[in-house]
């Protein structure tokens, strides 16, 4: 299979208002557009034709306004999560090639603006098959530079998914799913530069990798929050942290505590703790039992933990409370890492040994609370 890519030269400065089919449709007939090729475009001239210029007087309001979440910040860089799903840089707002003094901002909606697009160019140019890639430059964690990414998708797959198909060996692919979008953009992207003046290109060639497959949008190209194992960074995790009042649906996955309560429990020391979480009914109504005063939170949560110290003789209460506290504070903030919401009062009185005796705990270990624990509220995800 052979890729071909074509730079479309000539687009003239983009105003708002600008009819971007009309726009392109001279330089892709020069460029011989076909059924199965793919235009990509920069979102820039996409959010310049769509109005989605701003003053710049005030960035960082703006950054705020298109953001939904803050993944990490060091100093004066910031990257976060948009509306749209996606992790970038001060949420896309821009100021390059744009007049000074001015921002441009992501479009509101770059799958239904590689709709628009791409059907008003199958139309001017009588192709049945056609696709259109919005793309944008993101930075990448691990790695130097940016590269073209999708940040809308129309008339082709965004993503393939090779799932239960084999390789040349015979081997049945598992978890093997291409991110074609971003390839597709990224290719672009070599003849798409940044000074180069080429707002958009042709890419040829790809129908044959594609097959059947059905079209498709960049979003199917977010990460689920669930299989996000990188949702936001120690710093911020650690500034986000705090209780809910309030759980989502649905259960916890095991495996998600057993993580977090491994990742909280302190090394070997003169005070030792651990955890025990309870999921069952019988166990939640047996612990509650032994709690004084238990509240909603804890009435409602999925999950109950419960953190027990051992301290070996001689070690003074202080010391034994601060190391408890350390490993609570470790396991809430492993718990928001997980996208897990928690709840916890170190003013809550329980019974010791009725609470031993409820977890079946060896006569050494002290339980000191009660940590609720679920899935975020939807208001939170």
């Amino acid at each position: 299979m052979t890729i071909e890519l074509i730079p479309l030269e000539g687009l003239p400065e983009v105003e708002p208002g600008d009819d971007l089919g009309s726009l392109l449709e001279p330089s892709l007939r020069r460029g011989g557009a076909s059924d199965g090729d793919v235009v990509a475009i920069t979102q820039k001239v996409v959010s310049k034709a769509e109005g989605r210029i701003v003053p710049g007087e005030d960035r960082a309001s703006w950054v705020a306004r298109e953001s939904v979440a803050v993944v990490a910040r060091r100093g004066d860089l910031l990257i976060t999560r948009t509306k749209h799903g996606l992790v970038c840089a001060n949420a896309g707002v821009d100021a390059s090639n744009v007049a000074p003094g001015f921002l441009t901002l992501l479009p509101e909606d770059p799958d239904a603006s590689a709709e628009r697009l791409q059907k008003e160019l199958a139309a001017r140019l009588g192709l049945a098959r056609l696709g259109v890639v919005v793309t944008d430059t993101f930075g990448r964690p691990w790695r130097e530079g940016v590269v073209d990414v999708a940040i809308g998708c129309a008339g082709m797959p965004a993503v393939l998914d090779l799932r239960g198909t084999v390789d040349d060996h015979g081997t049945v692919l598992e978890t093997t799913i291409v991110a074609l979008a971003d390839a597709v953009a990224a290719a672009s992207g070599l003849v798409m530069t940044k000074t180069a003046r080429v707002p958009a290109a042709l890419v040829r060639g790809l129908d044959r990798g594609i097959g059947d497959a059905p079209p498709g949008a960049a979003r199917d190209l977010v990460r689920a929050p669930a299989d996000d194992l990188f949702r936001e960074s120690i710093g911020v995790a650690i500034a986000s942290v705090a209780p809910s009042s309030a759980f989502g649906s649905g259960d916890v996955p095991r495996p998600l505590l057993e993580a977090a309560m491994a990742a909280a429990t302190p090394p070997l020391g003169a005070v030792v703790c651990s955890f025990v979480a309870v999921d069952s009914t019988a166990g939640q109504r047996r612990l509650l039992a032994a709690v004084e005063r238990p509240d909603d939170a804890l009435r409602t949560a999925p999950v109950l933990i419960v953190p027990s110290v051992s301290a070996a003789p001689g070690t003074s209460e202080q010391a034994t409370l601060l190391t408890a506290g350390a490993a609570i504070r470790s396991l809430v903030v492993a718990l928001r890492a997980q996208d897990l919401a928690w709840s916890w009062d170190p003013g809550f009185v329980l019974d010791p040994e009725r609470v031993r005796a409820a977890l079946t705990l060896d006569p050494g270990r002290r339980p000191i609370g009660v940590v609720a624990a679920g899935p975020m509220p939807a208001s939170g995800a």
